[in-house]
């Protein structure tokens, strides 16, 4: 399925079961917003986005453990993981957890970055109770690399929904 089409899918699913989605982006730089925030009706569904390409906001803003961040460095599964977990708390309303988070780190290139090839992207995802991360390896150019994460991204957040109706 193309990006277009899970992200309306996403959008129908979360209105429909009244959920919320908080993402936390690096690599894909605002590029995920951008595909749901395309969908008309996105607004009652994503309450934003954090695009935490710096270290430092990885972990003032979206709690990432500073020693995970010493020891693994910024691209690694579990950072991933709390980059999800910590959408979900801070970009919550009020003292309502967004229901879901959806985080992307990785490299998209053209340079290794913390020893890691381009085209190593992570996925998090989150939900109450529920943490999952996914990792894939892309080919091509910076910018493939970056819609492939966002497309791999919603398709985990399709996948997840799906199974769960």
């Amino acid at each position: 399925m193309n990006t277009e089409e899970l992200a309306t899918k996403i959008v129908a699913i979360l209105t429909e079961q009244r959920q919320t989605l908080a993402l936390a982006e690096s690599l894909t730089g605002g590029l995920l917003c951008a595909s749901l925030v395309a969908v008309p009706g996105a607004s009652a569904v994503l309450n934003g986005a954090v695009v935490a390409y710096n270290t430092a906001i990885k972990h003032q803003v979206l709690g990432v453990d500073a020693s995970l961040l010493a020891i693994h460095g910024t691209v690694h599964p579990d950072v991933a993981a709390h980059m999800a977990t910590g959408a979900r708390d801070v970009l919550g309303v009020g003292e309502q957890q967004a229901y879901f988070g959806l985080a992307t780190t990785g490299v998209a290139g053209p340079e290794s970055h913390e020893g890691k090839l381009p085209g190593t992207v992570f996925i998090g995802f989150a939900a109450t109770g529920f943490v999952e991360t996914r990792d894939f390896v892309f080919d091509g150019d910076r910018e493939s690399v970056r819609v492939q994460a966002v497309n791999a991204a919603l398709t985990c957040l399709h996948d997840y929904l799906t199974a769960q109706e």
